[in-house]
This record gives C-alpha cells, structure tokens and sequence, in this order.
C-alpha cells in the first residue's frame, strides 16, 4: 500500500510537470488546472507515505528520480525535446542511486 500511495504522489508531479510546460507560462486554463491539481496530489500523497513510514530520504529519492526520469522520456517522446546518450547515462545513473539507496534501507 505504501508503494501504491507514493505512486499516485509520482503520477501527480509528472503530469503537474508536464501541464507546467504545456500551460505556456498559465496561459492555457486546461494545462493550468492539472498543474494545480496534479502538485495538490503529489504533495498530499507524498506526505501521506511519510505518514505510514516511508523514511523522507527514500521517498523523496524515489519520487523525484522517477519523475525525472518520466518526464525526461515524455518530453523526447511526445513534446519533441532531446535526450541524448549522455542523458540517458545520467537518467541511469540516476535511478541506479534510487535502487542503491532502497538496497540500502533494507539491511
């Protein structure tokens, strides 16, 4: 359930991020709204798994390299931006930092 809830905090940042960059600057109302909206789910939701004990370190580490990573991925797939090698090494490595921080919670 813990993992559930921090995923529901990560999908609420990336499409916040995504509608930050498609609002132009709040010019657009829709892309607006999902800003507000999806940062209001993410912080709320990131709390909550703070709440049942997830350590802040961890979670934070989760929740920002996945959205990163996300985000990186949906700007080059959908919204035409690079992602060149050497940004896919730093998103590996990235998200390799997360995976060894989770290891180490576990021992």
């Amino acid at each position: 359930m813990l993992y559930l809830v921090l995923a529901v905090a990560i999908a609420g940042e990336i499409a916040a991020t995504v509608s930050l960059k498609l609002s132009e600057g709040f010019t657009k109302l829709w892309p607006s709204v999902v800003v507000v909206a999806g940062y209001a789910i993410a912080f709320t939701m990131l709390s909550k798994a703070l709440k049942m004990g997830m350590p802040i370190g961890v979670a934070y580490a989760i929740w920002s390299a996945v959205g990163v990573a996300a985000v990186a991925i949906i700007g080059w797939r959908f919204l035409g931006e690079n992602l060149n090698p050497t940004m896919i090494v730093g998103l590996v490595l990235v998200v390799a930092g997360v995976v060894t921080l989770e290891l180490g919670r576990m021992h």
